[in-house]
């Protein structure tokens, strides 16, 4: 599903009070998928396709997307509760509504569009509807302005006219299963809305656009290269905590926060470019700390039980190698060799004077080979 590269529903809040990061976040390349996003993905399509299709909920079980499954455990914890939190805006089902709705401002804003999850209609009242199906921070519906960035587009977009035609008000909904938050709100407050986003973007294209810190912030994929956080982090460095009185402590521990969430991205940011074969000076791709694991397990049993009980070779499972070799030294005997290998969890960023040697990115080199043989 495609979304516009100026600002969307999910980027609204961040444009409005930040025109400039337009511009940085089309600097910085796209954030890779993570397992959290793909789980999202994957529930917004089995909704989707519940509610269009009219199918038997159970029946999506064993849906697949990006690797990600549909068990019965998500389907109970979330979908479930997501379909009894629509009964609940519709207990006598007597909405006309539409799934994953492309909206856009037309002219207005050539360029800005989204997709809205839900769009219906109850009697004189039209609804914007948002799933949330994330576990981390709770979103409310007032004044949300993703659910008003999509509510304002879709007013502009000719092919849902009917939502709105003869409507007296607009109720805007996250659902976070197992929570439903509801907003009613008038046309005059989303025409205002939209005031604000069409100046911001306006805004935006300037070349002296605005950048402004704040708690919109969070989710901006620009953080590592924005003045605004390496300017404060400037200011950190050179701020020695022992100064700081009491009065100042509060607000500097709320801008530690904002600067622990830039570090983690400018991380982030490195390693991405590392693992794509690009560089980033001082620092280079080292595989993480390895864990110890048995090579073969029915070996490290047979030798194992030749020195210790079978209950303490095998608790639940296997004990770990760490966990052996602690026994076998209170017998003063040695783990053996050729039973253990160390196996790593992955790559981490370091800086160019570590030990460890860098990793080479085969996978990326063998692309690129076959590319130019292609």
């Amino acid at each position: 599903m495609s979304h516009s590269n100026i600002v969307g529903g999910s980027t609204a809040k961040r444009v409005i009070n930040c025109p400039g990061s337009v511009k940085l976040c089309q600097q910085v390349p796209p954030k890779p998928s993570s397992s959290y996003a793909d789980t999202g993905t994957l529930l917004h399509n089995a909704i989707a396709e519940i509610l269009g299709a009219d199918a038997r909920f159970d029946a999506i079980i064993g849906a697949e997307y990006n690797g990600i499954t549909l068990t019965q455990e998500l389907y109970e914890d979330k979908l479930v509760p997501a379909v009894r939190a629509l009964h609940e805006v519709d207990p006598d089902e007597q909405m006309e509504y539409a799934v994953e709705q492309s909206v856009s401002f037309g002219d207005l804003l050539p360029g800005v569009f989204g997709s809205c999850d839900l769009i219906g209609r109850i009697g004189d009242r039209a609804v914007i509807l948002d799933w949330k199906f994330g576990d981390g921070v709770a979103v409310e519906a007032d004044e949300n302005p993703q659910l008003m960035f999509y509510a304002a587009a879709a007013m502009r977009t000719p092919s849902l006219a009917w939502v709105f035609d003869g409507a007296k008000e607009v109720e805007c909904i996250i659902v976070q299963p197992p929570s439903i938050k509801r907003w009613v709100t008038s046309f005059d407050r989303l025409r205002m809305f939209e005031r604000e986003l069409v100046f911001a973007v306006k805004q935006s294209e300037k070349p002296d656009a605005a950048l402004h810190a704040g708690e919109h912030c969070r989710w901006c994929a620009a953080k590592p290269i924005c003045p605004q956080m390496t300017g404060a982090a400037d200011r950190a460095l050179a701020k020695q905590v022992k100064e700081l009185n009491t009065k100042e402590l509060g607000l500097a521990l709320q801008k530690a926060e904002m600067l622990e969430e830039w570090i983690k991205d400018l991380r982030a940011l490195a390693i991405q470019v590392l693992e794509k074969n690009g560089e980033v000076p001082g620092y280079k791709l080292v595989q993480k700390r390895g864990t110890r694991q048995w090579i073969d397990e029915q070996k490290a049993i047979e030798h194992l039980s030749m020195f210790l009980p079978e209950s303490e070779v095998i608790e639940r499972s296997l004990v770990s190698p760490a966990q052996a070799e602690k026994k076998l030294k209170k017998l003063k005997l040695s783990l053996g060799e050729g039973l253990v290998t160390s196996v790593s969890s992955g790559t981490t960023l370091a800086p160019v004077s570590d030990p460890r040697p860098a990793v080479l990115q085969i996978g990326q080199q063998l692309t690129a080979a076959l590319t130019k043989l292609m």
